[in-house]
């Protein structure tokens, strides 16, 4: 019963701290479940694609002929982080449902700072999320 008492006494601050190592535990399953050296390579050979679409933007055909190759290496890129995603989605999903149950009672866990928009649980994980997801990968060099 304490642990509930600390959870529902500062909701925010367990939701950005539970985001955070989250956060870093799928970055790790994702680090280590995929080729890292292939995932860079395709992430490169996209963003050259996407550069050829731009050159090519009078040329018809060729932006059709970029586009298949395009389509065929995102194709690629998704097959190789399906493995990782298969890892990280069951934790995840339980992982929603314990929040869930915590913060059923609670509509508004915080408000953003200078806004003054009440954030539910599920809104301030998602943002706190998605930021330390981006600065992990950073920080990990995660394709």
């Amino acid at each position: 019963m304490a642990f509930q008492s600390i959870v529902t006494a500062q909701p925010a601050i367990f939701i950005i701290v539970a985001s955070f190592f989250i956060a870093l535990l799928i970055t790790f399953i994702y680090k280590y479940t995929s080729n890292q050296k292939e995932m860079k390579r395709l992430r490169e050979e996209l963003k050259s694609l996407q550069g050829n679409m731009k050159e090519n933007k009078g040329d018809a055909g060729k932006m059709m002929e970029v586009q298949k190759e395009l389509a065929r290496k995102n194709l690629e890129y998704m097959t190789h982080s399906f493995k990782p995603m298969i890892f990280t989605f069951v934790p995840v999903i339980i992982i929603f449902w314990w929040l869930g149950s915590l913060y059923k009672g609670i509509p508004v866990v915080m408000t953003i700072p200078g806004v003054g928009w009440p954030l539910s649980w599920v809104w301030t994980y998602i943002i706190f999320s998605f930021i330390f997801s981006m600065a992990l990968r950073k920080i990990l060099k995660v394709h």
